[in-house]
């Protein structure tokens, strides 16, 4: 299958809304895909690549080659290139990474070569998201979307479960599980405006548990071996010595933890995200802690699906109170709501306010966490930006935000914003749309929609101006998010339930 082939069908799918027609799109191509490349296409059309990073950035793909006129390249040529390209390192790399780029992109069409110009920047924006992929595998292999669902907990890539579907069904579906040493999805939370009602949409009995703002990990420990992975899944441990000597001390092996990495202050209050941030760009995470707040294997024994007072009770025994997050279990919406306002007193971001009963969903952004922080808070797209006037003259000033369209494979725009940014924001903020720009007419700089920023408001507004029939009222910048990518930014459904 070559390149084009896979390029004609996220044209497709990104040119259509329903999510019924795009599963249909993917599944004819998964079908239709040779056994052997089946990962690869259900990888590229999830917008990733089977290497994750090849060393080669949006600079190193500005100026491409002349096109060839007729598609010849395969799936499995272009993996083998990027291989290759991946591998490269020490004296004369960046020579060799340049040629092998060069000679890699001369043998594609246009088409092939925009296409894979952005899978490799991450720029692949057909609404493919990872749900809708594992509704197509499920359609391609003709098996029940639970197995692939279940399938999708244990492993981070989805080009596996593809092959897998479609070679061996259910059977080999149900293969998949834990293993300690290998990264599962981290389930995420939904959000609510109020801790009331948070608790409300959760029953009887709720646990609370204390809302970290640092770095999410997950530590796996087998024997002396301990691995720390972000929540996008990457290895990160040497950045972090400080949490693996806390991992390795642990009184249990065969553990997969999943907590966050914080700095604290010598009062006990938690630095600012920045600093932790920072102290774990590289390998000087000494100082950043490890806090817990669950367990998902112990001895090799798998947890995530069972309920959580098991898997809470369980970390407990495992990890001692100074490595665990707070937590109470109540059926009071009062006593919930004190201790959300003890956890904010005490400089932590919130609460996540958890169903005792509900299994860990890897991967998932269920119902049944939901966090709560004391402002309202957005995690939305820079769209565009604008250059400013007086004294942010020859900067990038007022940035366009938009929420995702969970049914789309769009942005839609919620206002704009110049409040919040200091000096150095501004500074950054300058390169790095820089960076990203599509066009600039002078005033307007638009931007490839990548960058997440978090942004808080005091309140949401109908508006006409707006497609999304919403503003937000007094909207300032908090932070950028360098954790998130795009498609992790809020929904425009989110924006609206603050109405």
């Amino acid at each position: 299958m070559h390149l084009a082939d896979l390029e004609a069908t996220s044209t497709a799918v990104a040119a259509t809304r329903s999510r019924i027609e795009k599963r249909t799109l993917i599944a004819d191509l998964l079908s239709a895909a040779p056994l052997d490349e089946v990962e690869l296409v259900a990888t590229y059309l999830s917008g990733t690549l089977r290497q994750r990073r090849t060393g080669v950035g949006w600079r190193g793909l500005s100026d491409l080659p002349a096109p060839a006129e007729v598609a010849s390249v395969g799936l499995l040529e272009i993996d083998a290139s990027l291989e290759q390209i991946s591998a490269f390192s020490g004296t004369g790399s960046s020579l060799a990474r340049k040629r092998a780029v060069h000679d890699l992109f001369a043998a594609l069409t246009a088409a092939e070569q925009q296409f894979l110009r952005a899978l490799m920047t991450g720029g692949v924006r057909q609404g493919a998201l990872d749900s809708v992929m594992l509704d197509a595998i499920a359609a391609a292999a003709e098996v029940p979307l639970a197995a692939v669902r279940r399938a999708a907990m244990f492993s981070a890539p989805t080009g596996p479960i593809a092959v897998a579907a479609l070679s061996g069904g259910v059977e080999a579906l149900a293969a998949f599980a834990l293993v300690v040493g290998r990264p599962i999805r981290p389930m995420l939370a939904s959000s609510a405006p109020t801790v009331d009602d948070a608790v409300a949409g959760l029953g009887s009995t709720v646990v609370v548990d204390t809302k970290l703002d640092g770095i999410r990990i997950q530590v796996h420990k087998q024997g002396d071996e301990v691995l720390v992975f972000t929540r996008s899944l990457d290895e990160i441990s040497e950045r972090l010595p400080g949490v693996v000597e806390v991992a390795r001390a642990l009184p249990a092996d065969g553990l997969i933890l999943d907590g966050e990495a914080l700095l604290v202050a010598d009062d006990g209050r938690p630095r600012p995200f920045q600093e932790t941030a920072s102290e774990t760009a590289s390998a000087g995470g000494t100082l950043a802690r490890p806090f817990f707040f669950d367990l998902l294997a112990v001895e090799g024994e798998g947890l995530i699906e069972r309920p959580g007072t098991e898997r809470w009770a369980r970390l407990d025994e495992v990890v001692p109170p100074e490595y665990r997050t707070s937590r109470i279990a109540t059926s009071s919406a009062e006593e919930a709501a004190g201790f959300f306002d003890a956890a904010v007193s005490g400089g932590q971001e919130g609460v996540i306010v958890k169903d005792p009963g509900a299994a860990y969903e890897a991967g998932r952004r269920g119902a049944a966490w939901v966090k709560v922080k004391p402002r309202h808070t957005l995690d939305l797209v820079v769209l565009a930006v604008e250059w400013g006037s007086g004294r942010r003259r020859g900067l990038l000033s007022n940035i366009h935000l938009g929420a995702r369209d969970p049914d789309g494979d769009g942005f839609v725009m919620l206002g704009k914003t110049f409040k919040g940014m200091t000096d150095e924001m501004l500074a950054w903020q300058t390169e790095r749309f820089t960076e990203l720009k599509v066009s600039d007419d002078g005033w307007v700089v638009t931007v490839r929609p990548e960058q997440v920023v978090e942004i808080a408001f005091d309140g949401v507004q109908r508006s006409t101006r707006y497609p999304g029939g919403v503003a937000l009222r007094f909207a300032r910048v908090l932070r950028y998010r360098e954790d998130k990518n795009a498609q992790e930014a809020d929904p425009i459904d989110v924006v609206r339930s603050f109405l």
